[in-house]
């Protein structure tokens, strides 16, 4: 069947030519057919040149582009795709931790790099893996896919197939491929989760760097974990060594845990979610079967920040996106900004702050201002130990800069 082709205003190709993968409404000048979302279209310039091939999504970003070269979206090109995605990840060794023996941690203290297991990675990112729209994370087996535009969506069933028939090459045994996209795709229309193939529990075991984790992989936040701060979760562990650490917007605990693991003399997980905080406690049990010196408390963190009057070694904010889109950006600058500042106010001299904003909408030259603001307004002198972001199998495609969402600063404070 003939594609439908969409043909840009004049001087509007610039960007396509310089394979950024989003093609803005605005940008459009007509269609030769009704496409719907999920179609793929082909993208031509005003004087009828093909420049590209991609999924018509139909709001402020018409379409996300597939191929700047001529393809059919068929199975071999599919496969294609996830086999380049899969073939870097083993490239950087990803999946090489996965055949170390587990080991169960007993104890609190003296754990870091005892064990290396690794089980929980993301296989897809989405415009730095040439899939826009897609994401897919491993658990253990257990494989949760999450589209974030309608032709994605309709390609899931297929690449769960694929997925499933691929990773046990890779040495990933798979039991069972989760679709978790009713709370990510556009528009208004109501889909539901559910199984692609094989069986999907609720929660999975998974094993970051030895630290052991329970996932919710149907109801829990994102796919279920944050697995964008595995390596600043490790860098935690290798810092919390006889510190008190605060685990702000502390979600499941996974830097709570990694802390424990590095030998914090006590650390405090506190998020405004009960859900979120029990599954903490139950997380840092799941670990340390003697103990651990860690407290979680349910509390709105900046409301907490500001009235609480102990202090800490260690701070981690790791907060939701404060800034979803440019027209809250201000706002939400204001916000980073004063739990920073309440944080900074929080440590002692040479205390440490890893803090985070996962704003898309926030550059990281604004995140950096933040902090700078914060700490002028805390009246404390500041240092910039080590700038963070997510780990490498996050890729950011060098077209597409959007794609780096993940800014981070560990600071330390005089």
């Amino acid at each position: 069947m003939r594609r439908i082709t969409l043909r840009l205003k004049a001087g509007r190709e610039k960007s396509i030519e310089r394979r950024h993968p989003w093609i803005f409404s605005g940008a459009v000048a007509s269609a030769s057919g009704n496409a719907a979302a999920g179609d793929v279209v082909d993208i031509a310039t005003a004087d009828g040149r093909w420049v590209a091939m991609g999924h018509y999504e139909g709001g402020s970003i018409v379409c996300k582009v597939l191929s700047f070269d001529h393809h059919e979206a068929d199975e071999a090109f599919w496969r294609a795709r996830l086999e380049s995605a899969l073939a870097y990840r083993q490239s950087i060794g990803l999946f090489s931790y996965v055949e170390k023996d587990d080991f169960n941690v007993d104890v609190f203290s003296d754990c870091v790099e005892k064990d290396d297991r690794l089980d929980v990675f993301r296989l897809v990112h989405g415009e730095g893996d040439g899939l826009p729209g897609l994401v897919v994370d491993y658990y253990n087996g257990i494989v949760v896919m999450q589209a974030h535009s309608w032709g994605m969506k309709r390609e899931l069933p297929r690449l769960a197939a694929m997925l499933a028939s691929m990773l046990p090459h890779y040495g990933l045994p798979v039991a069972g491929v989760y679709d978790k996209s009713a709370a990510t795709l556009p528009g208004g229309e109501e889909v539901a989760d559910g199984v692609l193939w094989g069986e999907v529990p609720q929660e999975v075991v998974v094993t970051e760097y030895g630290s052991r984790m329970l996932v919710d992989v149907r109801e829990g936040q994102k796919t279920g974990f944050f697995v964008d701060q595995r390596e600043n979760r490790r860098l935690v562990s290798r810092l919390a060594a006889g510190r008190r650490v605060l685990n702000s917007f502390g979600y499941t605990g996974g830097f709570s845990v990694a802390a424990l693991r590095g030998g914090a003399s006590q650390v405090t997980t506190v998020d405004i979610s009960q859900k979120a905080v029990e599954a903490s406690n139950r997380n840092v049990a799941l670990n340390f079967a003697n103990g651990a010196p860690h407290s979680g408390i349910v509390a709105d963190v900046p409301r907490w920040l500001d009235e609480v009057e102990e202090h800490y070694d260690i701070i981690i904010l790791d907060p939701p996106a404060f800034a979803k889109n440019h027209k809250v950006l201000q706002q939400g600058l204001k916000g980073y900004r004063h739990i920073n500042t309440q944080a900074m106010r929080r440590l002692p001299k040479g205390g440490l702050l890893l803090t985070f904003s996962c704003s898309q909408a926030v550059s990281a030259d604004d995140f950096q201002t933040v902090c700078f603001t914060a700490a002028a307004v805390a009246g404390r002198s500041v240092r910039v130990v080590q700038r963070l972001t997510h780990a490498a199998d996050h890729p950011v495609s060098i077209y597409h800069p959007e794609g780096e969402y993940l800014k981070g600063l560990l600071l330390q404070v005089e």
